[in-house]
């Protein structure tokens, strides 16, 4: 066994050589701008939710507001829907009309 691991450190490689691991595609989660959802709640779900610092929140709710729409992150295609109904459900308890949408 320690000649195992000794051949595998000096080469570099695993143990698994050979295996091929496919990742799943990532998907974009994008904000759209509206007239009614503060910039407050905007900011706290991309805080909350999408674990983003207070500074990169604002920058992106500002992106957001001025330019119609932002990439916000991009996750694997369940953590995405996953951030994305967290979001939906944050907003319609509420009251604001935040459209968010996995791309």
């Amino acid at each position: 066994m320690s000649e195992l691991r000794n051949e595998s450190e000096q080469t570099g490689n695993s143990v698994a050589e050979g295996t091929s691991i496919e990742f799943p595609p990532e998907r974009d989660v994008v904000f759209y701008n509206d007239d009614f959802t503060t910039m407050e709640f905007v900011v706290d779900v991309l805080v909350s939710i999408f674990n983003k610092s207070n500074e990169d929140a604002h920058n992106l709710m500002r992106t957001v507001h001025e330019q119609g729409s932002a990439v916000v992150g991009t996750y694997t295609y369940d953590i995405a829907v996953s951030r994305v109904v967290l979001t939906k459900n944050a907003a319609k308890q509420n009251g604001f009309p935040l459209r968010v949408e996995v791309e």
